[in-house]
């Protein structure tokens, strides 16, 4: 049974009045720092409420959706993002869609450095993850598998 609506429901559901739902199309939200924000909390209620998936699999969900839109915002120089989420029988795959076509890199990461775990992350938490280049753009994308019930 659901409890009842927390202030980041709220939020998240003001986000999704606003943008839209990242798992019925793609949204697109303004390339900034605070969208981060945004989409986790979008990403969060489709996992945990929408499609009723356990508490891990929304906060790593979470976790990678910020890892992917943060990269999108540092790095690209674009105005947008798109996210989009979609689940299939025993998976989901989450979407970020931005116009550059650099190639994201997972890099080796030592103990002490500061940045650049992002993709590590990715590689480690999803069972797949990879790069669409698109004719303006690319989609960065992961696949996390769901227990079916």
């Amino acid at each position: 049974m659901r409890g009842a609506p927390s202030i980041e429901d709220d939020r998240a559901l003001r986000a999704l009045d606003l943008f839209g739902n990242p798992a019925c199309e793609e949204v697109r939200l303004p390339s900034r720092p605070e969208s981060a924000a945004t989409a986790r909390r979008m990403a969060e209620f489709v996992v945990a409420r929408d499609w009723g998936l356990g508490h891990q699999l929304a906060e790593h969900t979470v976790l990678l959706v910020s890892e992917l839109v943060g990269n999108a915002v540092r790095h690209t120089g674009a105005r947008t993002f798109g996210l989009r989420m979609l689940r299939r029988r025993g998976w989901i795959r989450v979407e970020v869609r931005d116009p550059s076509r650099g190639l994201p890199c997972l890099m080796p990461v030592g103990e002490l450095d500061t940045s650049g775990r992002g993709l590590m992350l990715v590689d480690q938490l999803s069972q797949r993850w990879g790069v669409d280049l698109l004719p303006c753009g690319k989609t960065t994308w992961f696949e996390m598998r769901v227990a079916e019930s």
